[in-house]
């Protein structure tokens, strides 16, 4: 079982990554692999909806020069992803966001039944909106959304200051073993996602 943990910061060793490290340090106590992948700090383009991936239908962006498609890649390969932010004026890191865009719309639902979690980390306010943000990538991809014992969110300033916040680290590592708890139940069930019908898209305009 491999979990990965996708670190939306452009600080490699930041906050955002403290909270992931200490949900990862759970989830290999309970003998899963960890990968955490940084998005780092180059430029990344936005999705500009000329739907191409739709054509392909590949699970692959158009535009392969940037981290999306390796990202994505990564993600897919793992068991349960989570995907950690940092807060910015109460959302997340809109890098973070242009590459989730186009990883999920180029996906044609290909993340459904993959178990998922999002991780947020803020000095003092925007946790819960920016919480429900990435949350709403997994649940219109048909992703079981996985818990803890609250909001996944940790504050301070400074790693030091995350290390400081134990409420918040405790929910970190809750977090993790309920992701390997998570994955292992549908594994030995040996369940698998129901088969989808066809998507309706529904026009309000005109009523069809």
């Amino acid at each position: 079982m491999k979990i990965a943990l996708l670190n939306g910061s452009p600080n490699k060793n930041g906050c955002t990554f403290t909270a992931l490290s200490e949900c990862a340090g759970a989830i290999e106590e309970m003998g899963a692999e960890t990968e955490i992948i940084q998005l780092g700090t180059k430029p990344v383009r936005g999705c500009i909806d000329c739907g191409r991936c739709g054509e392909k239908r590949d699970r692959k962006c158009v535009f392969d020069d940037d981290v999306c498609n390796e990202i994505s890649d990564r993600l897919y390969a793992a068991d349960g992803i989570i995907i950690g932010s940092p807060v910015y004026y109460a959302s997340a890191n809109g890098t973070l966001c242009a590459v989730l865009d186009r990883i999920f719309y180029s996906s044609y639902g290909a993340f459904a039944g993959k178990p998922a979690a999002a991780v947020v980390s803020c000095r003092r306010g925007g946790a819960s909106a920016a919480f429900d943000r990435l949350n709403k990538y997994f649940t219109i991809n048909q992703m079981p959304v996985v818990s803890s014992t609250y909001w996944n969110s940790v504050h301070g300033s400074s790693p030091e200051d995350v290390k400081k916040d134990l409420e918040g680290l405790q929910v970190m590592r809750a977090l993790g073993r309920n992701m390997v708890f998570l994955i292992e139940s549908i594994k030995r069930a040996g369940i698998t996602p129901p088969e989808q019908e066809r998507k309706v898209f529904t026009n309000f305009m005109d009523g069809k």
